[in-house]
This record gives C-alpha cells, structure tokens and sequence, in this order.
C-alpha cells in the first residue's frame, strides 16, 4: 500500500532577517490540503500573492533560489524547501511577510524543528512518487557541473564538491534515504569564501550576514585594514575578528568535516523539490549549484511528465477481443456512417470508458479536408470523443435504446498533433464528477500510439427518446459544434 501524504497538524511561524535584503520577515506554515504541494504566499503584498514552488517560475538562481508568480516574488527558497522534503511533508503553505525567506542560522534546522513541533499528521490520499525509468543526464562545461539520475526505489543523492582551495579541496556528502536528512544533512550551514564575500558585500547583497548565519572560508592571508572593515560592515570590533589562515572567519566549529559538502547536498534537496512530487531515483551531482540544480529539475520535472502522460495513457492491442462491437454500438448510439466515428469499445467500467476508431483514406472527410493533404477535421475528433463517452453514458441505464445522448457544452480544447490516414485513435473518456440529473462530465483525451492528439472536457445529458424532442431543440446550436 502506497504511503499516505502529509501536512502539518498546526501552524507554526519563525521569524528572521533574509540573508540578502536584510528585511525582517515572519515565515508561517500552514496545514494545506491533498495534492496542494507547496506553495508561498506573500502577505505583505496587495491581494496576497501565491507563488507554487515549481521549476517554471525561478527566476534568480545567484546566490540562492527565487520564485515568480502572480506579480510577486520570494527569494531564498531553498532551505526551507529542503526542510519540508527532509521531513517528508507534501502540502503546506508558506506564508512569508517579506520578499526573502529569513536565513536563520544559514542552515534548515530552525525550519525543521519549528515543522516538528507543529506536529505531522497523515492525509486521506496516497503519496504520489515520480519514478525515474531511465537514466537522465545534464551538463554545464562552461561551470564543470555533470549530473546523474539513475532508476531506484528509494531517493538518495550523492554530492561532489571540488574547490581549488587548501581549505576545501574535494569533499563527498551523500544521503541513502530521505529519513537521513535531519540528522546528516539539517543542520549544515551555507558557507562562503572571504573574496566572494568581499564581492558580495560590493554588490550591495548579504545585508543580513553574518558569522552567526554563514561559515566564511578564508584560503588567503587577510591584511590588517581588511580586519578592520569586515569588523565594521558586521558590526564588530576588530577584537572579535580573528582567523587562523589558512582556516575559517571567527574559527567557526564545523558541524562535520564535510559541512560544506553536505551544504551543497542540502541545497540541492531544496531545488529539486521544484519537480513538485518526492521522487524516486539516485541522484549524483558533480560541483552542483542553483542554476544546475534548477536545469537539472527541469529535466526531471519534463520527464516526469512524460511518465504521468504513459501512465494514463489508453494502450491499443489490436489482439483483444472487442467489450462491445460495432453492431452493438450501433445499437447504442443513432449515429450511423459517414457521421458514426467508433469502431469499437476496449474498456468499460462505470467511471471510464476506452475506444478506438482507425482512420483510412476512405473517409468521407477526406475528399475535401484537405485535397492533397488529408488531415482529419478537429471537430470530429472530438465528435468521436463524444461519442464513445455516449456510450459510457448510455450503459448507465438498463434500457439505453430508449435513450438519446445530447452534447451540452466543451472546455479547455486542445488539438496537439494532425491526425492522417493510416493513424488508429484512442479515445479514453473519464468522468469527472458523479452524474447528477442525467448529466455527464467527461474528460476526453485520444491518443495515436504514445501521443496525445487531442484533449477536451465534455458535458453531455441522456434524454429518454420521448422527453428528448425539446431538449433536442435546445441544444441543437451546441450539437452542430
């Protein structure tokens, strides 16, 4: 049995300056519905503001992670990401009052432990995984980031860092499950070199640094002036600067030995939850950082939707044996040819119901759609869609020869590939709500092969052959779509 989704029992707030704007901002989490994911809500601004935590809306990714939507922005997203993944929490909404989300102490710990003491209860839905199926590569040469993902049944992650430094040189963090995170990865600070600090603080960036948010990696003597004006940009007196080189800033007790490693992998949990679902996969990333951290969830978030497309998708073997045949469907629907599009019904059941029509040159259509160019009509493709949801409907009553199937309105049409000669279409229609009245909600997608060619919502209404003169009329401007 899959395992049940998450989300917290109780809101819980923080509050901190961000790392980069130095602005106060209150961080609240909010219980959140099934399948809700996350999402930040700016309450600072006018209307309030949602921002989903999705690969589609990162703008930046210098120096951290920040999301666009909906006119507004949040900066700084990673951690607190990272937290909600680590702890294995699915729905949440995260209500920040302030265009950065605050540092803290540089690591996801004071998320974490604010997370845990809101409580985590089960929700009434499964957990829904992206499963990798094959491998997946990315690579800048231009920064010497390589990344890896390899299918497996659990989600682990393997980092590589390697720095010219005397320092750092080259360190390796990796978790082997997500349950890991808090007591391996949690409390692993963001780190920096003094000379990008310098540049940093030249940029007007990190306002709200400091020794208490940050580890400062010094590879390189620092003169007495540089002392002096670090001690006075962080508010300090010289006295309470000090740093054996080659070493760290304020010699800052590490963690673990590979703090910085563990970092980057920390960071790189905190992107990736920008797929939009927990996944399934061994993940190894050589010198990752925001940008290949965000291309390379990009790549997983496409194939992820590849995979969800393959799982809905109607399979066609023409070696099963019809559920009903053409006889019987002409039985069922009044349609006969050239306008009757379904050849036969695959599946059937009381929510969903599967069908096929295979297009041959022979088709009326054709002569004039187009001379020289035969292309089968949109319209028809979705009159063929309705006709096989018809039949879905139709079964619902036990005489369905007394019955009639009206079209009653269609949404959100998509038409993504030209259907030709030669092609076999699937449709498959599902409700989407109960049938109230007599009135069936449909989605229809057909598919030739493993392409979507079309996709619609439908709306249709079973009339007894007696009453269905004056819902006929009423609903003939609609039918002649």
């Amino acid at each position: 049995m899959s395992e049940k989704q998450r989300t917290i029992k109780n809101p819980v707030s923080l509050k901190g300056k961000g790392l980069h704007t130095g602005i106060e901002a209150t961080i609240t989490f909010k219980p959140a519905p099934v399948n809700h994911w996350y999402k930040f809500k700016r309450i600072d601004l006018p209307g309030e503001p949602v921002i989903d935590a999705d690969v589609d809306n990162v703008g930046e990714t210098e120096r951290g992670t920040t999301l666009h939507q909906n006119g507004a922005k949040i900066a700084t997203t990673e951690h607190v990401l990272a937290a909600l993944v680590g702890l294995e929490i699915d729905n949440v909404l995260i209500e920040v009052s302030g265009p950065e989300v605050p540092i803290m102490n540089g690591s996801s710990m004071p998320f974490v432990e604010a997370l845990e003491s809101a409580g985590i209860v089960e929700q009434e839905a499964n957990r829904v995984y992206f499963e990798l199926k094959e491998n997946l590569t990315y690579e800048d040469a231009k920064g010497h980031i390589e990344m890896l993902a390899v299918p497996q049944e659990t989600f682990r992650l393997t980092v590589m860092v390697d720095y010219n430094s005397p320092i750092l040189g080259t360190q390796h963090a990796t978790i082997y499950k997500v349950s890991e995170f808090k007591d391996e990865v949690a409390a692993c600070r963001t780190f920096v070199f003094l000379h990008e600090l310098e540049l940093l603080l030249q940029h007007n960036l990190i306002k709200g640094g400091d020794f208490d948010n940050a580890i400062v990696l010094v590879d390189r003597e620092i003169p007495k002036e540089k002392m002096e004006y670090l001690a006075k940009v962080f508010n300090k007196k010289s006295s309470e600067i000090e740093v054996k080189y080659p070493g760290i800033l304020n010699n800052t007790k590490l963690n673990f030995y590979n703090e910085p490693a563990r970092h980057k992998l920390l960071d790189m949990v905190g992107d990736l939850a920008l797929v939009g679902m927990p996944i399934k996969a061994h993940i190894l990333a050589a010198r990752p950082g925001h940008s290949g951290n965000v291309a390379f969830a990009k790549k997983l978030k496409e194939a992820a939707k590849k995979d969800k497309l393959k799982k809905g998708m109607a399979r066609y073997n023409p070696n099963a044996p019809a559920i009903i045949g053409i006889t019987e469907i002409m039985n069922l629907l009044p349609h006969r040819p050239p306008f009757l599009l379904v050849d036969k019904i695959l599946e059937l059941s009381p929510t969903h119901v599967v069908g096929v029509k295979n297009v041959t040159m022979n088709e009326d259509f054709f002569r004039g759609h187009f001379p020289g160019n035969p292309i089968m009509p949109g319209v028809l493709q979705i009159e063929a869609m309705a006709q096989t949801g018809g039949i879905l409907a139709l079964k619902t009553v036990p005489d369905p020869e007394n019955y009639l199937t009206f079209f009653m309105k269609i949404d959100n049409v998509r038409f993504r590939h030209p259907v030709v000669p030669g092609d076999t279409l699937i449709f498959h229609c599902e409700l989407m709500e109960p049938v109230r009245r007599g009135i069936f909600q449909m989605k229809g997608t057909t598919y030739v092969g493993d392409k979507i060619v079309t996709e619609a919502e439908m709306m249709a209404q079973i009339v007894k052959v007696k009453e269905s003169n004056g819902v006929a009329h009423a609903t003939q401007k609609v039918k002649s779509l």
